[in-house]
């Protein structure tokens, strides 16, 4: 659900700070600098305490304390409750300290403490949540992995799973051992910055209450929750204006909560559920517009210290005044110093603190790499200054170096934040699919209509009746009540084509209803709708690591102190090389010596390294994948699911309701014996009423339609209803059992009934006459499917049921063979039927009355060992265990749930076609990956010699650090946008794959 916390805010530091009401904030930075730079920016950071005040006996004691905390400088909100004993302060914690606070109520002549933080309490048969944590401050593969290994020894954190590319993690942890904000302190104590967005866990809700502003409202919603049956604990928040709520779903609806709230208060109060999705949009947006800030502050200030150095020397008037003395030092140096301090200290203070974090964890980063850069720069050109004004001898300064490496770094980072945003734009789009509101239809028990008012979409539930008007988004997944209107699905299914939705016809929340006024009755709602479903496929295929990412985790943990190592190297070669004469002096600049020569090599291979390529190359790729495999109706699970799929060297297909339509038909009827038609189907279709296979639908649909000239109802409550047409047309069932893989078999008038195919009948020992065996061999050769029926033991008839092929079948299977994917078929149906639609379809290999399990074996067997990745393609219930035992499991998307959940892939347009496109997508999202290894990789090996002065003495070609930092920077903008090339992906066309050419 939504997070108990809001009003997040950067400060210059890039850091994520929170105002909590309700719980003990982290450790905030208390430096005057960074207050000063704040205010210029106009970042303010604040934090929440209570107090419990001791003494206080009528209200002007309350209004004394008040008074006495609100004067404090520092203090922007205080407020006291005289009968809780209670004050709640907002304050500015790099301004002042809790114990002034404290010490401002005792000096007024009252005692006090800080109340420690309060929780709402977990039932102990709570069982584990998913929580989902914003984490910022991460640059590369060995941030991820800190703070992947700091989770995972959290007591109560039982799995933990951290994105770079998408800045944030995924904890499943025991909530009554581990609670959500201790999981973010440790993340912070970890050197990031922490927010926590939502959890699974769907009794506890967190609104915004507009309207809550003094201590009596806060008591008035007391007395309200309190008599609200359904409602186990809440956590009121004055200062924030947040309301927490755990409540009994099966005793009060969410929607009950708010509209008691409203309705106890006069309209006074409004209850706004927090959406954790707009919020970490928000929070991206704020992202952003902080390090362009960040970014701007830098280069302002970076700019005027390279005029000085740079262009003012070819300026004589400015030059002249510049060189001018003013006490030990030049009036050039003191701007240079003055100006850069600032950009070193301030604003590139949060690399010294990402910097120290990391090497307090024991790992290393690109700030470790910064840091040291820029600190070279910085305190060796103080050190110049100091000498020169010690000793005369004046040797160059490098304080253009210092700035403009941050500002480069700072402008990078901007890049690298917008970039990644344009990365996760397909779950954007996803989520501005859902309306926010809805019209709901309030029906009493008559079933009329008595009012019609607008809901927050958030706050539908299941049974409720809505009403789509033309041109307005289907707020949730239900069925159509009344009305007839095409909707437009293509969104979340693919399908461009408009589909037109009756009564009883279902409907998918976020489609676009076209036409006419649509009355729905909602089925699934939150996170149970299939757009809800679709993007938490796509997250947590975002989160998900590809095995080809164990390379960059590993280079990435070596990689910082392999540069260091490199750097001190150089600066040694150089030095030690110069001291020995190996190269002549005139290659110094004027006024250096050896040292400096050697350093400024040695400080251009530090900062023109960057670990953050190598840790963005597949994840931004991953994403992108994901993104756009989704428009394209792919549902992608895991990046691991993404790296198989490309090796993927055969596919299974299933038949029914995979190669074939899945809707059979009966097509021919053929008895027997003396039976009457009408009687004979009439004992089919009451054997077929109890079945849920589609087949026995296919059966009772001929039979009623043979006997009344309609459509079968939908329910077979409905057939055996009395006073109905059809009331008592089909006999009394006794002893029903399904035998998988077989048939039916049950009792009627006393005798058995057989109803399925030869191994049923063998199995009962039935003999099935020669011309029944013909007929049978006949239709089968034909591709189509005989029931055989047995009464009494005897065989009195035969049903004959085709389900045509889709379309595409065929040249999806030629396709295939055309990448090199070798197709086999699989089928519980019998072998002559197997082999012609084998035939029909383009496949030579086939697998025919298989039994479920027998498919799971059938894919382990081609899989020879693991030597061959195995796809395998179904929809049904029995297709689950091969889907989970393939390589690659790909649903069709109008299958049933469990094969969905059993799969890697999804196919939401349940087109064949996409299978090609899956495998495709895949191809080229690690064809990708690979140029990102060999851009981030190329980059280093190439880069960090040529700073390390390899060409210096062949073409005098060397690269400055301010130079090396601007490489650095774009490094991972070049990898990113690499990754988001895939945006540009079109589904391959079957004309193009097989060559055909379309005049």
């Amino acid at each position: 659900m939504a997070p108990s916390m809001r009003d997040l805010q950067l400060t210059s530091l890039g850091r994520l700070k929170r105002n909590s009401g309700d719980m003990e904030e982290v450790r905030l930075l208390d430096d005057e600098d960074e207050r000063e730079i704040d205010e210029e920016l106009g970042i303010k950071r604040e934090k929440n305490v209570q107090l419990r005040v001791i003494g206080m006996t009528c209200a002007a004691c309350s209004n004394s304390v008040e008074s006495a905390i609100s004067n404090l400088p520092g203090v922007s909100r205080a407020s006291v409750a005289l009968l809780q004993n209670k004050a709640d302060v907002i304050f500015d914690p790099s301004r002042i300290k809790v114990e002034d606070i404290k010490v401002a109520i005792e000096d007024a002549g009252f005692d006090a403490e800080v109340l420690p933080p309060v929780h709402l309490k977990v039932p102990k048969s709570q069982a584990t949540l998913v929580g989902q944590f914003r984490i910022g401050g991460m640059t590369c593969a060995a941030c991820v992995n800190s703070v992947e290994g700091i989770l995972r020894k959290l007591p109560g954190v039982k799995r933990a799973v951290v994105a770079l590319a998408t800045s944030s993690g995924e904890v499943e942890y025991d909530p009554n051992d581990i609670t959500k904000d201790e999981i973010v302190e440790a993340i912070e104590d970890a050197g990031f910055d922490a927010l926590y967005i939502q959890s699974n866990e769907e009794d506890k809700v967190s609104f915004r209450v507009a309207g809550l502003f003094s201590e009596v409202d806060v008591q008035h919603i007391d007395g309200m929750l309190k008599s609200i049956k359904g409602v186990k604990q809440f956590l009121v928040n004055r200062s924030l204006a947040e309301l927490e709520i755990l409540f009994d779903p099966q005793i009060i609806h969410l929607r009950s909560i708010v509209d008691a709230l409203q309705k106890g208060s006069n309209g006074r109060f409004k209850a706004i559920l927090h959406n954790p999705y707009t919020r970490l949009a928000s929070n991206d947006m704020e992202e952003s517009i902080s390090m362009f800030r960040l970014f701007t502050s830098s280069l302002f200030l970076s700019v005027p210290v390279l005029f000085i150095g740079v262009i003012c020397p070819h300026i004589p008037l400015i030059y002249s005044l510049l060189v001018r003395q003013c006490g030990p030092f030049r009036i050039s140096d003191w701007l240079k110093w003055a100006l850069v301090t600032p950009v070193q200290f301030i604003i590139g203070k949060r690399f010294y603190l990402a910097a120290y974090r990391a090497l307090r964890n024991r790992s290393t980063n690109m700030d470790v790499l910064v840091a040291l850069g820029t600190s070279a720069s910085y305190f060796y050109s103080v050190y110049a200054l100091l000498s020169g004004a010690l000793t005369g001898f004046w040797s160059p300064t490098y304080f253009e170096t210092s700035a403009m490496l941050i500002t480069f770094v700072l402008f990078g980072k901007y890049l690298e934040v917008v970039a990644k945003g344009k990365t996760s734009d397909a779950i954007r789009k996803l989520m501005e699919l859902a309306p926010s509101t809805a019209l709901l239809l309030v029906i009493d028990a008559e079933g009329k209509c008595v009012e019609e008012r607008e809901i927050d979409a958030l706050l539908i539930h299941p049974g409720d009746i809505l009403k789509v008007l033309p041109g307005s988004k289907v707020p949730a997944d239900g069925v159509v009540a009344w009305g007839s209107s095409h909707v437009n699905e293509s969104m979340i299914t693919g399908e461009s084509s408009l589909i037109l939705k009756e009564v009883d016809s279902s409907v998918i929340g976020g489609t676009m209803n076209l036409h006419g006024v649509l009355h729905i009755k909602a089925t699934k709602v939150g996170s149970n709708t299939v757009l809800n479903q679709i993007i938490s496929l796509v997250e947590t295929a975002q989160l998900s690591k590809a095995p080809i990412q164990k390379f960059a985790d590993f280079v990435a943990s070596i990689f910082v102190p392999t540069i260091v190592a490199m750097a001190l190297l150089t600066l040694l070669g150089w030095y030690i090389c110069g001291k020995l004469g190996v190269y002549p002096e005139t290659w110094l600049p004027e006024n250096s010596n050896y040292f400096v020569f050697a350093l400024m090599f040695a400080i251009s291979v530090v900062v023109i390294a960057c670990p953050c390529a190598l840790g963005l190359a597949t994840p931004t790729a991953i994403m992108v994948a994901t993104g756009v495999g989704a428009n394209h109706g792919v549902l992608i699970k895991g990046g691991d699911a993404l790296e198989r799929a490309q090796k993927v060297q055969c596919v299974v297909f299933d038949k029914t309701g995979t190669l074939t339509k899945g809707k059979p038909a009966v097509t021919s009827v053929k008895v027997f014996s003396e039976w009457d038609l009408g009687e004979f189907l009439t004992l089919v279709a009451s054997a077929e009423a109890c079945s849920e296979h589609p087949l026995a639908r296919a059966i009772e649909d001929y039979a009623y339609h043979y006997h009344f000239f309609g459509e079968a109802p939908t329910s077979k409550n409905v057939i055996q209803s009395k006073g109905s047409k059809a009331s008592g047309w089909l006999h009394e069932v006794e002893g029903f059992s399904a035998m998988p893989g077989r048939g039916v078999q049950c009792s009627i008038h006393g005798k058995m009934v057989l109803v399925g195919n030869r191994k049923l009948l063998s199995e009962a020992g039935i003999t099935i006459p020669l011309q029944a065996e013909t007929f049978l061999v006949e239709m089968e050769e034909c591709a189509r499917t005989g029931i055989l029926v047995a009464y009494d033991g005897i065989l009195v008839g035969v049903l004959v049921v085709s389900d045509p092929l889709k379309r595409e079948a065929a040249v999806v299977i030629e396709g295939l063979k055309k990448l090199g994917i070798e197709p086999v078929m699989v089928t519980g149906d019998n072998w002559r039927t197997a082999r012609a639609v084998a035939r029909e379809v383009g496949i030579t290999e086939v697998k025919a009355e298989v039994m479920p399990g027998g498919k799971a074996e059938l894919v382990r067997s081609l899989q020879k060992g693991g030597t061959t990745v195995v796809a395998m393609v179904g929809d049904g219930i029995n297709d689950s265990p091969a889907l989970a035992a393939a390589d690659v499991g790909m649903a069709i998307g109008a299958g049933t749930d469990i094969a969905i959940e059993a799969a890697d892939y999804v196919l939401m347009r349940s087109n064949l076609e996409d299978v090609i496109t899956a495998v495709d997508l895949s191809r080229k999202t690690f064809a990708r990956i690979r140029w990102n290894y060999v851009f981030a990789m190329g980059y280093n090996v190439f880069a960090v010699p040529l700073a390390a002065g390899v060409l210096f003495p062949y073409l005098k070609l060397r690269l400055p650090p301010w130079v090396s930092g601007a490489c650095m920077a774009l490094s991972s903008v070049s990898v990113v946008c690499s990754s988001l090339l895939l945006r540009r992906y079109r589904r391959p066309r079957l004309t193009t794959i097989l060559e055909i050419t379309v005049e």
